[in-house]
């Protein structure tokens, strides 16, 4: 048995191991593309991913406010300590099983799935709030990856459209410089979105533990999610950048270009309204999109399949970890 403050501690590093694995997880979508056409080097992309995502991790706090108060009701599950530990492993160790395999799937609905899941063991379904649910996680978990298959689409048929006359080998050589650009509005754009998840997740603790009055993110709770998920950006996940950045369809500079810049949009603006998005889903969905205009069967479809499986297993699996999660740490802490 802890003690509340150590207890709030521990819960408070979890979190940061999250944000360290969802970085090394998930760096792979800003960086993925930049590296597999050869426009930069690995050790150069994963620095520079690593600065921006720190960047845009400080830029926000509305993706935040969602975590916080928008999946569980904090009036329900308060004075309930040992949720977000128990939320934390489902989202942890389904992270590590999937980073071992090379999936990238959604550390952002492992988060979601972990925290329902805990939600559900601790008060039952009272303990959800519905329409969160349905308006900033499931529309979402559809609409992105739809959205982003359409924008890469639409912005690769405009490029060629605009580059009809002009030779493939100067299209791509400007292409190379402006994916730098691109790559870059990725990284920022991922940090704003995921590392705020992991900061909602630390104010709701901070909620139940009676620390503050009100889901609003203290700005050393900002400052410790941007540095964690920096670090594990800067770790990597090579296994998933070999998957998005070559598995998919064999990319060049201007694919990179419109994968990126599609998903930096989609993402951005799924910030804006507060929707915990999954990075992973959308730059997938963008660089499928992209395949898609080249012709149908230069992109690996049952690849995306593969994909499609993990994202629609994440919550329910990360949900039944966070659930079981909860129950087993109720033999230790049971008041």
């Amino acid at each position: 048995m802890f003690e509340p403050a150590l207890l709030l501690v521990i819960i408070v590093a979890a979190a940061l191991v999250f944000d360290f694995t969802n970085g090394a997880h998930d760096c792979a979508n800003a960086i993925a593309t930049i590296v597999s056409t050869k426009v930069a080097t690995p050790r150069f992309a994963v620095t520079a991913a690593a600065l921006l995502n720190l960047c845009g991790a400080l830029a926000g706090t509305e993706v935040a406010k969602t975590l916080g108060g928008g999946i569980v009701i904090p009036q329900v599950v308060e004075g309930c300590q040992l949720l977000v530990l128990a939320a934390l492993c489902g989202a942890i160790v389904w992270n590590l099983v999937t980073w071992h395999f090379g999936i990238p799937s959604s550390s952002s609905h492992a988060l979601i799935g972990g925290l329902v899941g805990a939600a559900i063991a601790h008060a039952g379904l009272d303990a959800l709030n519905g329409q969160g649910i349905l308006y900033k996680v499931l529309i979402p978990l559809v609409a992105s990856p739809l959205a982003g298959f359409a924008a890469g689409m639409f912005f690769m048929w405009s490029i060629y459209w605009i580059c009809a006359r002009t030779h493939r080998a100067r299209v791509n050589a400007t292409f190379r410089r402006l994916q730098f650009f691109s790559a870059g509005m990725m990284a920022t754009s991922h940090g704003l979105n995921d590392a705020q998840k992991t900061m909602g997740i630390i104010t709701l603790a901070l909620l139940i533990f009676g620390e503050i009055d009100s889901v609003e993110v203290p700005f050393w709770v900002k400052l410790s999610c941007a540095g964690a998920m920096a670090l594990g950006t800067a770790f990597g996940g090579w296994k998933i950048v070999k998957t998005m950045g070559s598995r998919i369809f064999k990319l060049e500079p201007v694919h990179g270009f419109t994968a990126e810049t599609s998903a930096t949009l989609v993402i951005a603006g799924a910030s804006f309204f507060g929707a915990p998005v999954s990075t992973t889903q959308t730059i997938a969905a963008c660089i499928f999109g992209v395949g898609s205009t080249r012709r149908l069967s230069a992109v690996r479809w049952p690849l995306a399949l593969h994909l499609a499986t993990a994202w629609i297993l994440t919550l329910p699996a990360a949900g039944m970890v966070g659930f079981f999660s909860f129950k087993a740490l109720r033999i230790f802490w049971p008041s």
